[in-house]
């Protein structure tokens, strides 16, 4: 009973309990709108971050159905420890291949008249990730502190043993704002650089931010305050990506 009444403090203070806002791009990408708020990013005191202005975000990871519209490639084809499914992450994508990809989807979104002429996809900042992840909570994962629970919201190493590979995007429960596989499943790229300072942004550093940890992860690595950084070159069967879309003036 109190371990009831606490997940249903948290949702009101979380907003769970409201139907998120969504859209629908031309490729059937759906995309949950984040609102305005402040949050305290990082782990520890933290840095206290203002998103001053609404934005969307993926409903789940890009799926290789999706980047197959958009890019009519498949790089994960032939690599090891890869599920191919159109439902599955798109795979072997290095930060520059995902920039590429929000870039094309723009101009095809544009022309078509699903995107207004303000707005464009791109990845979202290191600050707008944790953000929706956190999605209002200032737990250690956006379902609370236990690590027992992980499971049932992301795929990690602990259930992963038999099937080492990324799984199926949208299987686990999403986060209070309707997001999944926020944690776990496979590590997402961000916009921002990464030299092991929060905020970096564009400044340039030795990596790329990427965020939620993977199949291959321990509990530790997916939570909602955990960072890594890759090269930008770089390409795995770990790594993918979530498309953000910036909003009109309201």
């Amino acid at each position: 009973m109190r371990a009831a009444l606490g997940m249903i403090l948290l949702c009101l203070a979380s907003g769970c309990m409201k139907t998120p806002k969504t859209v629908t791009n031309s490729i059937g990408m759906e995309l949950i709108e984040i609102p305005v708020g402040k949050f305290t990013m990082g782990d520890g005191s933290g840095v206290a971050v203002a998103v001053t202005k609404p934005f969307w975000l993926g409903k789940t990871e890009v799926t290789q159905g999706q980047w197959k519209q958009v890019m009519g490639k498949e790089p994960w084809k032939g690599e090891d420890s890869v599920q191919a499914d159109k439902d599955c992450p798109a795979l072997h994508v290095d930060w520059n291949d995902a920039t590429a990809f929000c870039q094309r989807l723009t101009d095809t979104d544009h022309k078509n008249g699903k995107l207004p002429a303000g707005e464009s996809y791109h990845l979202p900042t290191d600050a707008e990730w944790e953000y929706a992840c956190r999605a209002g909570t200032k737990t250690a994962y956006s379902f609370g502190d236990d690590d027992k629970q992980l499971g049932e919201y992301g795929w990690f190493a602990g259930n992963t043993a038999g099937e080492q590979y990324a799984h199926a995007v949208g299987l686990k429960k999403p986060n209070p704002w309707g997001l999944y596989d926020m944690h776990g499943n496979v590590w997402e790229w961000c916009s921002d650089w990464n030299d092991g300072k929060l905020l970096r942004g564009t400044e340039g550093g030795s990596g790329r931010v990427s965020r939620g940890g993977c199949w291959g992860d321990s509990p530790g690595g997916c939570r909602s305050a955990y960072r890594f950084l890759y090269d930008p070159s770089y390409r795995d069967r770990i790594l993918g990506f979530r498309v953000a879309r910036s909003q009109s003036a309201q």
